[in-house]
């Protein structure tokens, strides 16, 4: 036998896309001679894509937010240890739990090798600052090593850290956030430049420190994009009241992180323990005013400390560190217990598992939305296939094979997926955009390539599915019955 009379002959090939083009050509004007029922039967398609898209922009806005905040406060290879309660079983030693001292550091430097940097902290719950007739309540107020600055991630922007010299003789020097700036010297939004208070004094709780150094200020990229675009657009006219400039103040203003770091007040550990807190325990029992004797450490004993922060050396080990880092500890607390990890990585967990979560609701609610734009479909298919039987018989008996007369449909369906997909990709972008207007801009939704594609993909999915049964429905219509349908 020959082969080539298997193979079909290039003027049945052209035949055949001629065909599937005329076929084409009639679903598309069928589409067009009723316009307004089309559009109507794509907006459930055009709601599905763009809530889809605006969902994943949304989430994705949240994921980089999360993870630029938790970079700024350390990254994965931080370790928190926190003052817990006596746990149950050991309830009868809770007189003799100590909680986390400077011993314990000292400790910790000696024997866990897999920790490679350790900050000790001594916080001021409720601290009052004062300057210049303005009073602030930082966020933050500890005494810290000068480890500290490499450990959270700060950065001195104006003047100096305070050093081993101004620790050991606890001077009162302090280290302020741009926000503590802002409060009592006024931002730069207000004042149309940037004052730097060093050498400045503020009352902290009524005692006097000099400001020996300024971090930079710290904000996540939209806020920076968005200050500088502000700063690049015509002056706005005057308004009466205090102005408050979007990124520069408040946890309600960009990132609650940014502002945590930028409401940050640091002073030298040694000063923090003499000026504030041994003083609060000679008030307690001399009734005298709190700061004013200032006895050396060694007269109360250990110090105890708010927190204890630790950097380890490497994520991969972080297991075989907190082990190490508890034998340690429950040596120094003679198997008393009274001490927590938190560990950055659970943060990621978290952020990881919200994701997760986010995705997986959002996607559902937008797959509902496609698919009540499906059923549209097929019930306008439906229809249209009622109002055609005898146009659909005439082509039949003209010699229209039942595969014209399923891909008619089918294209039918398909086209007004792919125009309903199309429309609720650009829907998508006025709707992200009006979503940005009112959302933290460091949460600000992020439109990607591939949730575009995706959703896109839906749609195309949905169309052919919902002109599935239609199709076949008109398809398998007899001829004869048809030309005698009124």
């Amino acid at each position: 036998m020959n082969p080539h009379l298997l193979r079909p002959s290039t003027e049945a090939l052209r035949h055949q896309s001629l065909n599937l083009a005329t076929t084409i050509g009639v679903g598309f004007r069928e589409i067009w001679a009723h316009k307004f029922r089309s559009v109507l039967t794509m907006l459930g398609i055009i709601l599905g894509v763009s809530s889809l898209v605006a969902m994943s922009a949304m989430v994705k806005g949240m994921e980089k937010g999360a993870k630029d905040a938790l970079i700024a406060v350390g990254g994965l290879q931080k370790v928190r240890v926190e003052p817990q309660p006596v746990p149950v079983e050991q309830a009868h030693l809770k007189d003799q739990a100590v909680g986390i001292t400077i011993n314990d550091v000292y400790a910790l430097q000696n024997g866990a090798p897999l920790v490679t940097r350790i900050s000790p902290e001594m916080r001021q719950f409720g601290a009052t600052l004062s300057a210049n007739g303005k009073r602030f309540r930082p966020f933050y107020c500890a005494g810290v090593w000068p480890v500290a600055l490499e450990m959270s991630e700060h950065v001195i922007a104006h003047g100096r850290m305070f050093n081993e010299v101004d620790e050991e003789m606890a001077r009162n020097v302090c280290v302020i956030g741009t926000a503590i700036r802002d409060e009592l010297w006024g931002s730069p939004e207000q004042l149309s430049q940037e004052i730097i208070p060093l050498g400045e004094t503020v009352y902290i709780n009524g005692l006097p420190f000099t400001i020996v150094g300024m971090f930079q200020h710290y904000e996540s990229e939209q806020d920076r994009k968005a200050r500088l675009l502000a700063k690049l657009q015509p002056a706005a006219p005057a308004k009466t009241g205090p102005v408050r400039d979007r990124g520069w103040r408040g946890p309600g203003r960009g990132s609650f992180v940014f502002w945590l770091k930028n409401a940050t007040l640091y002073m030298p550990l040694n000063t923090m323990w003499m000026r504030f807190r041994s003083g609060m325990m000679i008030a307690s029992t001399a009734s005298d005013r709190p700061g004013h004797w200032m006895p050396p450490p060694a007269a109360f004993g250990d110090p105890r400390l708010s927190t204890l922060e630790l950097k380890i050396a490497d994520v991969d080990l972080l297991t075989e560190s907190l082990q190490q880092i508890r034998n340690v500890l429950m040596s120094t607390h003679k198997g008393i217990e009274d001490f927590a990890f938190r560990t950055q990585e659970e943060w990621a967990e978290n952020i990881k598992t919200f994701i997760r979560n986010a995705r997986l609701s959002g996607g559902l609610i937008a797959g509902i939305s496609l698919l009540v734009g499906g059923i549209g479909i097929m019930n306008i298919m439906l229809a249209s296939i009622s109002e055609r039987v005898r146009e659909i018989g005439i082509r039949k008996s003209v010699g229209a094979a039942v595969g014209d007369i399923f891909i008619q449909i089918l294209v039918e369906s398909l086209v007004i997926a792919v125009l309903g997909g199309l429309a609720g990709l650009i829907t998508s972008f006025a709707l992200v955009r009006a979503i940005s207007s009112f959302s933290p801009t460091d949460n600000s939704p992020i439109i990607t390539v591939t949730a575009m594609a995706v959703a896109f993909s839906f749609s195309v999915a949905v169309g052919i599915l919902a002109g599935l049964f239609p199709a076949f429905k008109a398809a398998r219509l007899d001829p004869i019955e048809a030309l005698r349908y009124e």
